[in-house]
C-alpha cells in the first residue's frame, strides 16, 4: 500500500472487477463523469456527451472487455480491450479511464493488469495503447507493462507483447505417453 500514500492518506476502497451488459449504465455515467482533461487523456481528443453514450453502449454491444473499479453503486474507473481484428496476429486494443479524483492512487495499474490478465486468457498475443504525447501518466504506465512505446502520426503508441499461456498437461514424449495411457478393453 506504500503507493498510495506518497498521493493520498486513504487508499481506494472499491474493488475491480468485470463489467456485466447490466452495468452499461454505471460505464456510460462513469464516461460522462470524466472531467474534460480526463476525456481528452482517455479520447485523444474533445468529446461531447452524445459521443460518450454512444461509445459506452458500442462497447458493450461489439463485444469488448469491459474492467471496471467499483464502489458502491458506482463506476469510477474502467480498462476496455477492444479486439482488432485486421491484424493477423490475435490483438487487442486497450484504453483506461479513472475519475479526477482517484487518479494517481494506483487504480490504473490494477486496471492493467486485470485487462492484461483477461487478454491473455482470450488468447490475445499483443495489446496496443495509443494515446497523445503529452499523457504522461499513460505512457508511464504503458512502460510500466513493458509497452515499446513509438510516436506515430501525432500520437504515441504502446505494443505489449503477451507472453502465451501455458499448456495445462504437457506431454512427455509420444510413445511414453501412450504407454502410460490406460487401456479401455
Amino acid at each position: 500500500m506504500q503507493e498510495f500514500a506518497s498521493h493520498h492518506a486513504v487508499p481506494p476502497a472499491g474493488l475491480i472487477r468485470q463489467l456485466r451488459p447490466s452495468d452499461l449504465p454505471r460505464f456510460r455515467e462513469h464516461l460522462l463523469r470524466l472531467d474534460p482533461a480526463s476525456r481528452r487523456d482517455r479520447f485523444n481528443g474533445a468529446i461531447n456527451d452524445n459521443f460518450l453514450a454512444a461509445y459506452a453502449k458500442r462497447s458493450f454491444s461489439e463485444g469488448a472487455t469491459v474492467i471496471g473499479y467499483v464502489e458502491g453503486d458506482r463506476v469510477l474507473g474502467a480498462a476496455e480491450l477492444h479486439e482488432r481484428a485486421e491484424f493477423a496476429e490475435p490483438t487487442g486494443e486497450i484504453a483506461f479511464s479513472v475519475e479526477s479524483h482517484l487518479q494517481q492512487r494506483g487504480i490504473g495499474g490494477r486496471l492493467f493488469e486485470r485487462l492484461i490478465s483477461n487478454a491473455r486468457g482470450l488468447g490475445y498475443s499483443k495489446l496496443l495503447v495509443t494515446t497523445h504525447p503529452q499523457n504522461e501518466a499513460m505512457k508511464a504506465l504503458a512502460r510500466k507493462f513493458d509497452a515499446a512505446l513509438s510516436f506515430d502520426a501525432g500520437e504515441t503508441v504502446g505494443v505489449i507483447t503477451l507472453e502465451p499461456l501455458r499448456p495445462l498437461f504437457v506431454p512427455t514424449s509420444g510413445f511414453a505417453a501412450e504407454a502410460r495411457m490406460p487401456s479401455r478393453a
